[in-house]
């Protein structure tokens, strides 16, 4: 399976001549989600869902379909019928051959005043595990964990105990794009150092195969 990280917490996946993108935002280029065969949103905030993006994916292949929570299927469904499939926690599919379960129910608290959002994480293959907005731990082996390391719902101690509890054998970077170019030595030696792991930054674009 091939990685490719793109801006803020969009990736791509590849396998088989098949391509999966998860979580195409605002911040994500609007290429990314171009030849997608499937594709996978964790929440409905516009940093992992930009709805033109996703409608422009559907259209260029009739064949593609979403897989989200309800708060983004709502909003596709009607105009991709049969192709916007809502899932929660405890499931499992198969999309665009990659098989994939659904872990975690809602967003990281930002702040006790706000509500707080459905968020589900997905784990494809067994292998990958994006959690989306949240810390969820999956219960489960992880070998490449796509860790979100800087957020307004974060803080440096809380992602390098998740990496610690997650136990990947390996940590991408993702939720970084506000990560100013200043803090990344520090993310990197720190989250290196204490997080028990492989710990690995991605520039937008670059690609590694799993």
């Amino acid at each position: 399976m091939k990685l490719t990280k793109k801006s803020h917490a969009c990736v791509r996946l590849e396998k088989d001549g098949r391509t999966l993108v998860l979580d195409p935002g605002m911040f994500t280029e609007e290429d990314a989600v171009l030849g997608a065969d499937a594709l996978l949103v964790t929440h409905e905030h516009p940093d992992h869902f930009d709805e033109g993006r996703l409608r422009a994916a559907l259209e260029a292949n009739p064949a593609a379909g979403l897989w989200t929570l309800r708060s983004v299927a709502e909003q596709l469904a009607p105009a991709f019928p049969g192709r916007v499939h809502t899932v929660g926690h405890g499931d499992t599919l198969t999309a665009a051959g990659f098989d994939i379960e659904v872990h975690g129910e809602l967003h990281a608290v930002i702040h006790p005043d706000l509500p707080r959002v459905t968020n589900v994480g997905f784990l494809v293959d067994g292998a990958v595990f994006h959690p989306g907005d949240a810390l969820t731990v999956p219960g489960r082996p992880v070998d490449t964990l796509l860790l979100p390391v800087m957020a307004p719902w974060n803080k440096i101690s809380e992602v390098i105990d998740y990496v610690r509890e997650v136990r990947p054998r390996r940590a991408y970077d993702i939720h970084d794009a506000l990560l100013t170019d200043l803090a990344r030595p520090i993310y990197d030696r720190q989250i290196g150092a204490l997080g028990g792991t492989d710990h690995q930054r991605l520039a937008s674009g670059a690609s590694v195969g799993l």
